[in-house]
């Protein structure tokens, strides 16, 4: 088989997430036929590196033996029950596990099926916890430039205007903070005194706060200071609000620590994860809470409390042994100290945009960076330019506009990251 062959069966039937299809009229459609490690191959026989880990879900490479051998196991022993009344030994192990490793008293665990659920699961926990404590407090606070998912609730709490303004008119009611300008102290303490004023103007009608901590991925990989994470979260206890740590695309050692919010000293009341969670293996995602919040909800059942939401696959056995998989490999493993180390490869490997003039910034938090340019208008699409030269000089990117970046799976060695970090480098240079 070919890659024209797949190609035209998938887009008489295939109507692809994020994209306009029509630019298929003459952007490539890649059909991959395999992967290992970092590496997608074609029907063609042609190789690419994987620098966004297929939307930043693969921790340890495709077709990771290890992963592979544990779902395979669990497939031949219990594919799938439901979650409501029956309960299975992989669930239990994966939420005790996660229970030990998040920060402080996050000890419940409420399955979900993906990230964007996750987030629609902790906003209806948030708003039902107060409702149950007599509270109505029908709003939500996020960060500006920020993105939480493309469902009703997630899309809601975003603030990326190319995702949420064809859809304003059916969203939920929220309201924005202004996020830290730069990762610098300074910034982070502008931004607090913004919330300041939020909070005293509306903060008991608030439910909750939501960000993603450190990184705001679809947000241009915009970053910011690990203080401000500190200090909204005491503002937002001061007024009885809850803290939501969207840690989706963050977690699981994407910053540097095993959770973004280590870095900043802090106890979300919710926490959100997914991606990674089960080394882009499987769908799976779950909501991290405490007691007191799950204290809200137990009651007698005639009192009508209950948290009445669900998925068909919540808790699915086969993904949370991937996830398991996945924290067998942190635990026997020293990943974090190796994503530090590979982190510093990718600082002395970006340096060489910094004299290019069409680059504005490059930054960098943990395994995930950045390079802004600038002087392009959205009408060049420079983001397709890059994508094409990369693609085939056998790097796979998906620039966010004028913003690429580099989330690459923990296995990479130094030469495929030079050569990703090179390829792009050349594209940038060569753009007019």
């Amino acid at each position: 088989m070919k890659n024209s062959e797949i190609t035209s069966r998938d887009l008489k039937y295939i109507w692809h997430p994020c994209t306009q299809m029509k630019d298929h009229e003459t952007l490539p459609l890649i059909p991959v036929k395999s992967a290992k490690g970092i590496w997608l191959e074609d029907f063609d026989g042609n190789r690419y590196i994987d620098s966004i880990s297929s939307w930043w879900v693969n921790l340890f490479g495709h077709s990771n033996e290890y992963i592979t051998k544990k779902l395979s196991e669990q497939a031949h022993t219990l594919e799938h029950v439901l979650l409501a009344g029956f309960t299975h030994e992989p669930a239990v192990r994966l939420a005790e596990r996660l229970s030990k490793i998040t920060p402080g008293n996050l000890n419940k665990v409420f399955f979900a099926d993906n990230g964007s659920s996750a987030i629609e699961v902790a906003l209806k926990m948030s708003y039902h916890a107060h409702l149950n404590r007599g509270e109505s407090r029908p709003l939500f606070l996020s960060l500006t430039n920020s993105y939480h998912g493309e469902t009703i609730g997630a899309l809601s709490v975003g603030d990326v205007e190319l995702y949420k303004k064809t859809y304003e008119p059916i969203l939920i009611k929220s309201i924005q903070t202004p996020v830290p300008k730069d990762i610098s102290e300074e910034a982070a303490y502008e931004a607090i005194k913004k919330l300041e004023e939020i909070l005293k103007a509306q903060g008991d009608k608030i439910s909750a706060m939501i960000v993603e901590p450190l990184v705001q991925c679809a947000g241009y990989m915009h970053m910011y200071h690990p203080v401000y994470l500190k200090l909204a979260s005491e503002l937002c206890k001061s007024y009885k609000i809850h803290f939501i740590a969207d840690e989706i695309a963050v977690g699981f050692g994407r910053t540097g620590t095993m959770f973004a919010c280590e870095q900043a000293g802090i106890v979300p009341d919710f926490m959100t994860l997914s991606k990674g969670l089960t080394g882009g293996y499987m769908p799976l995602a779950v909501v991290m809470t405490n007691d007191e919040i799950y204290s809200a909800f137990y009651c007698d059942y005639l009192e009508y409390k209950a948290f009445l939401h669900s998925h068909s696959y919540t808790g699915n056995p086969l993904g949370c042994s991937c996830a398991n998989a996945v924290l067998d490999i942190f635990e026997n493993e020293d990943v974090l100290r190796a994503n530090r180390k590979k982190a510093s490869w990718m600082e002395e490997l970006l340096k060489p945009f910094e004299s290019l003039e069409n680059v504005k910034e490059v930054r960098q938090t943990g395994m995930i960076a950045a390079v802004e340019l600038e002087g392009y208008k959205p009408e060049e699409r420079v983001n397709l330019k890059i994508f094409e030269f990369c693609l085939k000089n056998g790097v796979f990117v998906r620039p966010l506009g004028h913003v690429v970046y580099f989330m690459p799976p923990y296995i990479i060695t130094y030469d495929e990251m030079h050569k990703m970090i090179e390829t792009v480098y050349n594209a940038v240079k060569l753009l007019k």
